[in-house]
Parts: C-alpha cells; structure tokens; sequence
C-alpha cells in the first residue's frame, strides 16, 4: 500500500494491426506481457470486473468501493473509466471481508490493514538496512504487501 502509492498506474490498450496490446502504464511507462498467456501467471493484471470480483467475494460493489475510498486497494481503470481488480487486490478485499465477517467495522479493517503494510514494509526496510537481504515477508505468512 504505502511504497506503491507513489506510482500512478493507468491500463492503456493499443491497437496493432489486428491485434489489441493492453498493458498498464506506471509513471508514463508502458508495462506490457509479452503475450495474453503471460497475464494469466501475473497477480497484479487487472482482469476482474467490479461485478466479477464482488461475486468472487460473495459481496457487493459498494463494498469494494469502500475499500477503494478508504485506499486500502485501489483499482486501475480501463480506457472506458470501468474498475479493474487483480487477484493480489481480491486478496487484500477478501482479508478485509473476513474481518468485517468477524464483527469488525469496514473502517477499522480497512486501518488494520493498512496498519500491517506499514508494519511489513518498515520491517523489511530495517532488514534492508541491517543487511539480511532476506525480507520479513518470509517471517509473517499472513503479512500483506504493497498495493497494486
């Protein structure tokens, strides 16, 4: 969430000939796979309509908007202005849904979320500065990270 927040990302798709190129532009530089195979392996495409991912969550749109607002995830947008959801964002909306499941107000889920990025990521920074070179993303199985 925190250390990806800095970077705009917008999906583009360009036209070749026959063939439609989608990728995602991320500070004006265009992100491509190679081939639409390639989208199939990558957790940060954002293949999944906001119906779509509302269903695959069993919850509503609203819901998702809810966590779009409070920026825990935020989706890119296709050229017709349509959300688009990856799998790593369906992943953080689906920890979120537990939480709420569990009796916790979607304000507070979506602040403990973000609250265990920054926990995981300044972890992995002082690792970083200590040397370790191994992140902590290996010492916490259920800790998050950055957004996509």
């Amino acid at each position: 969430l925190a250390r990806r927040e800095a970077v705009e990302r917008v999906m583009v798709v360009r036209q070749h000939g026959e063939r439609t190129q989608i990728g995602v532009l991320e500070d004006g530089v265009l992100v491509a796979p190679d081939t639409p195979l390639d989208r199939l392996d990558d957790d940060d495409y954002p293949a999944y309509t906001m119906g779509r991912a509302a269903e695959m969550l069993g919850t509503t749109p609203a819901f998702l908007r809810a966590l779009g607002e409070a920026r825990v995830i935020t989706p890119l947008r296709s050229e017709g202005g349509h959300r688009r959801y990856s799998r790593y964002q369906l992943r953080i909306a689906a920890r979120a849904r537990e939480m709420v499941d569990q009796g916790t107000s979607i304000e507070a889920a979506c602040r403990i979320i973000i609250l265990e990025d920054q926990l995981e990521e300044a972890r992995r920074m002082n690792d970083e500065l200590r040397g370790d070179g191994a992140g902590a993303a290996g010492d916490n199985p259920g800790s998050a990270r950055p957004a996509r």
